[in-house]
């Protein structure tokens, strides 16, 4: 289920709401020109390869690299093996990367075909926590300085949209924030209040 989760910036435990009901995520998600909505699903085998499902999402991904300028699309995936040492090391690398607040040149864009992750929004004075799961596509705005957080066992797939080749390059504001704030892991504990 789709959750966003707003607090104060200096202080986890001051949550401003909770929800999961889509309409109003992306609601309060709008006047910062973030765009939460989503895709009906494709079923496909567990192990689908790259090309399967860009085939089976190409009236989509077509439609959204016309209207957004994206050229470039591909697919991360990550397929927890918690028992296995590299992939411990590479997960716990990919997280630590992606858990510090961050910018882009140009706007953040993903589908999630299958698992989550979620996304940390520092607006103002707030951090809009959004966890994203099976059919939610987001769009965070080229500038808005963000991290992302795929969890102590990550197990996500999602399409990537780029305007360029090397479209994911961070600009790091240095700021821990990051460490101040629930975890994937943790929000999803957390009792929800709508």
């Amino acid at each position: 289920m789709t959750i966003l989760q707003v607090m104060a910036d200096d202080d986890r435990d001051a949550m401003v709401e909770r929800t999961t009901d889509p309409i109003v995520i992306a609601q309060r998600l709008a006047p910062f020109g973030i765009t939460l909505a989503q895709w009906e699903t494709r079923d496909l085998p567990a192990a689908a390869e790259t090309g399967q499902i860009l085939t089976a999402y190409r009236d989509e991904i077509d439609k959204l690299c016309e209207t957004g300028g994206y050229r470039l699309v591909d697919v991360v995936r990550m397929v927890p093996d918690p028992g296995n040492d590299e992939w411990r090391a590479r997960a716990v690398e990919a997280r630590e990367k992606f858990l510090r607040e961050h910018r882009h040149s140009e706007d953040e864009v993903r589908f999630f075909i299958e698992g989550r992750g979620c996304f940390y929004l520092h607006l103002g004075d707030r951090v809009c926590a959004v966890v994203c799961e099976r059919g939610d596509l987001i769009s965070v705005p080229a500038g808005t300085t963000h991290w992302f957080d795929m969890g102590t066992v990550p197990e996500f797939c999602a399409i990537r949209f780029f305007e360029r080749e090397d479209g994911w390059v961070g600009d790091f504001t240095g700021d821990p924030i990051a460490s101040r704030m629930p975890s994937l892991d943790e929000l999803l504990e957390t009792p929800g209040r709508s």
